[in-house]
């Protein structure tokens, strides 16, 4: 029986009672997959993170993919086919997540060993998979291959052509990806990507990621004097860099927390009415975000919220200072240099080369004599924002709709995935961002947990969002 001549929606009750009756089976791949130390960061796991890229070629391979383990300098990918047999036009995604993860350190936070995972019973969430990279990100991509695996168990066919990447340096900075991409581009643009390594709204909400913020870096180093000197002997009349440093990072903000290099929010779009609005009724509260942290008042922006803050607003943050001696004990010396990382994290229409020239004008204006600045380490991406009209998007929020029987939150995301926007520069191809984690997972810390509720619920939403993006009218 294929969906050949009928609408993909039509077979979906079918293929959501193969998923209610396959659970067990379902779950205990997961646990296969999550008994697989794949952590990209550490050489003493090289092995383990082939063992994982087998694991997986080896999973769609049963499903009905061709699939394979391809090389590069580092970690291999995954890469996957299914196409329909009778080669006509369908819509094709391409679906991309990571089977390599962080490290488990501290071992002895854990409650038990973190590459045997438990389903533990939770006060607050039910029962939860605890295991590194239950959320982040095997859980994840998981959901998205059961959803598979059920269509093609009760249909023999996808309600659209499918290719899958699973990355295995995700987590240790991807420096494969784009050599990957040059070469093998081709063979992996769709007509959208879906990326399954973002959060739920709250447990019992889905959300779909609209919005990105890109990504500017620099080390700025202050250099003064010659050599180091001795504080005693030159105290006072030399020039500290620290001090220099100091007061350049002081006079980055003003006392209303905006960024004072100039021009640094001219391409910078105030969110509309409709937005604000529409994060108003979210009624997000600001008190429990800080104080699961340990703070009480928001800093940034006086006159904006943390969720405008984290959705709309381009910031900059020192990530680290290093000057002096820092050993234990004391060594009193002034310094001949001092550095400083800086992050910034940008919004649409910024651009990060710009972004980083008004840094260094900034700080050329403001250098004392006798001091001299070097700039280090930069790079950066631009922010991605998606269409939230488009008929793909459209279609995703529908399927997840009727499955957690309310729409979901359209959420803009204060971090970056360089991934998405690769596929939007380098491939010309727009990402559907949906994922079913949630704050609480502990994601790269002790104990990282994934609801099971969270794992059945988006296995279900993927086999729903498949059959919306299948649909005749719904062509992407």
């Amino acid at each position: 029986m294929t969906v050949e001549g009928t609408a993909a929606l039509d077979q979906l009750p079918n293929v959501l009672q193969r998923l209610a009756a396959g659970r067990a089976a379902a779950l205990e791949r997961l646990f296969q997959f999550l008994a697989i130390p794949s952590i990209s960061t550490d050489p003493a796991y090289h092995e383990a993170c082939l063992q994982a890229a087998d694991w997986c070629a080896e999973n769609l391979r049963s499903l009905g993919f061709t699939a394979r383990v391809e090389p590069t300098g580092g970690k291999p990918m995954v890469v996957a086919h299914w196409r329909h047999p009778d080669g006509a036009t369908r819509p094709h995604v391409l679906f991309y997540g990571h089977y390599d993860v962080q490290p488990p350190d501290p071992l002895d936070a854990w409650d038990a060993a973190p590459f045997e995972a438990q389903l533990v019973d939770d006060a607050a969430h039910g029962q939860v998979i605890v295991a590194r990279g239950a959320s982040d990100d095997k859980g994840q991509v998981m959901t998205f291959l059961e959803a598979c695996r059920a269509w093609l168990d009760t249909q023999g066919t996808l309600p659209v052509d499918v290719t899958v990447l699973l990355e295995g340096e995700e987590e240790s900075g991807s420096p494969s990806l784009a050599p990957f991409l040059a070469a093998h581009g081709e063979e992996l643009r769709a007509d959208i990507a879906l990326v399954c390594d973002t959060n739920q709204w709250d447990p019992a909400t889905p959300a779909i990621t609209a919005f990105l913020r890109g990504l500017a870096f620099s080390e700025l180093t202050v250099h003064g004097p010659s050599r180091d000197l001795h504080s005693g002997l030159y105290g006072g009349p030399a020039r500290n860099p620290i001090r220099v440093l100091s007061n350049l990072i002081a006079e980055l903000h003003d006392a209303q927390g905006r960024v004072t290099i100039p021009g640094f929010y001219d391409d910078v779009r105030e969110p509309s009415s409709e937005q604000r609005d529409a994060w108003s009724r979210l009624d997000f509260d600001t008190a429990a975000f800080l104080g699961e942290i340990g703070l009480s008042e928001p800093a940034g922006e006086a006159d904006r919220n943390v969720l405008e803050q984290l959705w709309s607003r381009p910031t900059v943050e020192v990530n680290g200072i290093v000057g002096g001696y820092t050993g234990p004990g004391t060594k009193t010396v002034i310094p001949s240099e001092a550095s400083a990382k800086l992050s910034f994290r940008l919004v649409p229409d910024q651009d990060p080369t710009k972004i980083l020239d008004g840094l260094h004008r900034f700080v050329a204006d403001r250098l004392p004599p006798d001091a001299r600045v070097t700039f280090g380490g930069e790079g950066g991406s631009p922010a991605v924002g998606f269409d939230i009209e488009a008929l793909a998007f459209r279609a995703a929020a529908d399927a997840l709709r009727d499955e957690w029987d309310k729409p979901p939150v359209v959420v803009g995301s204060g971090a970056s995935i360089p991934i998405v926007e690769a596929f939007r520069t380098r491939l010309g191809m727009d990402s559907l961002l949906v994922g079913f984690a949630l704050e609480d997972d502990r994601i790269h810390a002790p104990n990282e947990k994934y609801n099971l509720t969270s794992f059945e619920k988006g296995a279900r939403s993927w086999a729903r969002i498949l059959a919306a993006l299948g649909e005749p009218n719904e062509r992407i």
